[in-house]
């Protein structure tokens, strides 16, 4: 959902998008394990260095999320992901867990030269940015989150156990019609079971209602997103699932026991006051007692990256960070 692009146009210290920028370095990186990442690079190649950790998993990068960042003072890195986007191979879940994607941030951290960065993501990139910061703080300087997923069973029991259904019945009616009844009690493992069937049909099908599920949760006050392509719904769905079917391989209640590791590292949290996919409540949570944490709280807002009171809050806390608001 993170891939769905505004149409803001440039005006920073409106909250607006900055103008469209092309990347000054592509690379792939090749991780010796079957996995070949793409990497870029925007902005300003001495600047402040910012790490941008896409949702889903499995969402992969857009150029619209270059935008949140004033090109003459950011040297702004973004990465696809292990298995979606430009990455390859597509969908695959072979070696691909959060501790590969730690290494990954390593390695380019490592490739880039990069100093210590600031991390800017948003629902599981909120997730990611988290654990990486928990695992190495010495290599970031800062983290800026938005609608925050903690990677908790009581966070994926509200969004696929039938919490959010509540409030929208009809799609949730939608999402879990593909499904025979005896396996309403574990929707994340039946679709699991579809989505990794062996038959490409079959695994599209599934795809589709799955991403159209999370999708139509996403925002409040952004255009409905049109249906995705099947290749592109097949890579997001088969490895959003495959995380969630295995806990998004993090001990239950981690990143909320090891906040003492990243307390030093300034953070804002924006978190959309109406979020269905990842309501307020963890957000509260990793911010309270936290002092150097500022949880910004944004009316009238859901989860999406694109919505306009929460593209223009993040855009706002890129210019504090920069110093010029």
């Amino acid at each position: 959902m993170d891939r769905l692009a505004g149409q803001n146009t440039a005006s920073s210290r409106h909250g607006r998008l900055f103008a469209p920028i092309e990347p000054f370095d592509r690379r792939r990186m090749d991780r010796g394990d079957g996995h070949v990442l793409y990497v870029e690079q925007c902005g300003n190649p001495d600047g402040r260095p910012v790490i941008v950790l896409h949702g889903g998993p499995g969402g992969g990068c857009s150029p619209v999320m270059r935008r949140f960042f004033d090109p003459g003072h950011w040297r702004i890195v973004l990465f696809d992901q292990r298995g979606c986007g430009l990455s390859t191979p597509q969908a695959s879940v072979v070696a691909n867990s959060t501790p590969h994607l730690l290494f990954d941030i390593d390695a380019i951290v490592a490739a880039l030269g990069l100093g210590p960065a600031v991390l800017f993501g948003g629902s599981w990139g909120a997730t990611l940015a988290l654990a990486y910061a928990q695992a190495r703080p010495e290599a970031v300087s800062a983290l800026v989150l938005r609608g925050v997923f903690l990677g908790r069973q009581a966070e994926l029991d509200w969004f696929y156990g039938g919490g959010a259904g509540r409030f929208w019945p009809e799609l949730w009616a939608r999402f879990i019609a593909p499904i025979p009844p005896e396996e309403h009690g574990d929707l994340i493992a039946a679709y699991h079971r579809r989505l990794f069937s062996g038959d490409p049909a079959t695994e599209t099908r599934h795809a589709i209602e799955w991403m159209a599920w999370e999708n139509a949760l996403a925002g409040m006050d952004c255009p409905t997103p049109a249906n995705p392509p099947p290749d592109y719904a097949r890579a997001f769905s088969r490895l959003e699932n495959h995380y969630f079917a295995n806990g998004c391989f993090l001990d239950e209640g981690q990143l909320l026991r090891d906040r003492p590791r990243i307390e030093h590292l300034p953070s804002i949290i924006v978190q959309g006051r109406y979020d269905m996919v990842c309501p307020p409540l963890s957000a509260w949570e990793l911010a309270r007692g936290w002092d150097k944490a500022e949880l910004r709280m944004v009316p009238a807002s859901g989860h999406a990256l694109t919505e306009p009171r929460i593209a223009a809050e993040l855009v706002r806390v890129m210019q504090i960070m920069a110093g010029v608001d």
